[in-house]
């Protein structure tokens, strides 16, 4: 009991110099939160003290949210590279997959490098079909996350534009972006087979490192990479 006396007396000292309880609390052995509270809340503090101590709250909060972001900073590192080692290995299985690698070079070619958002874009009716195929039977993406955005030029009506991208794609038009169009001061159409560019989307930021770690897979294969090539350049395509 003598000890609980001096600790609360310790307490109050420490409180009246504007020390906060999670500091009086590291101070003093076996002292849970709703002891102090009730030896202190009797304690007066002057403003300076009251600023001081809300100072130091709001450091501590900052140094955890600091703290937090580079622990979620090196998990998601961590998940990076499991799938793409994953991925560049099950890659060496299927060199031989004419489908699976033509799918994979094309995207190489023409899809996005950055940002982890899985995008082709081509004016090539046949080449979209082509890749909308691959991404249904190699990479198993759900219909509902497909997204198409259409650029065209002025001299083209936005709908039946529209209307023949949604049939090649097999994308509902609900499953549209806003279509982009360019003015032109063009007055007549140059190539009358022309449907503007057709963009699939898929955020999906696992299947983006995925198509990643197949490409370096395949290129290890084929002997172009070195084994243990720069698995940290995850965001480089």
């Amino acid at each position: 009991m003598r000890v609980r006396i001096n600790d609360r007396i310790f307490a109050r000292e420490l409180r009246s110099h504007g020390f906060s309880f999670s500091e009086i609390i590291a101070r003093i052995p076996n002292l849970s939160k709703g002891t102090l509270n009730g030896w202190l809340k009797d304690v007066e503090l002057t403003n300076d003290q009251k600023e001081k101590i809300l100072q130091k709250i709001k450091l501590g909060a900052a140094k955890g949210r600091i703290k937090g972001a580079f622990t979620n900073h090196e998990k998601r590192l961590s998940a990076t590279k499991k799938i793409i080692s994953e991925a560049r290995k099950e890659a060496k299985g299927k060199n031989s997959d004419v489908f699976f690698v033509s799918g994979i070079m094309l995207y190489w070619a023409e899809g996005r490098k950055t940002s982890e958002q899985v995008e082709m874009a081509n004016a090539d009716p046949e080449m979209i079909r082509f890749m909308m195929k691959w991404f249904r039977k190699i990479c198993n993406v759900d219909e509902h996350k497909f997204r198409i955005r259409i650029n065209i030029h002025s001299l083209l009506n936005k709908k039946q534009t529209e209307i023949y991208w949604s049939n090649v794609t097999e994308i509902p038009l609900t499953q549209f972006n806003k279509t982009i169009i360019k003015l032109t001061k063009l007055i007549g159409r140059k190539n009358p087979k022309y449907k503007g560019t057709c963009s699939v989307i898929i955020s999906d930021k696992y299947l983006f490192r995925k198509i990643l770690g197949w490409k370096l897979g395949l290129l290890e294969s084929f002997n172009l990479l070195a084994p243990v090539a720069q698995l940290d350049r995850a965001s480089e395509f």
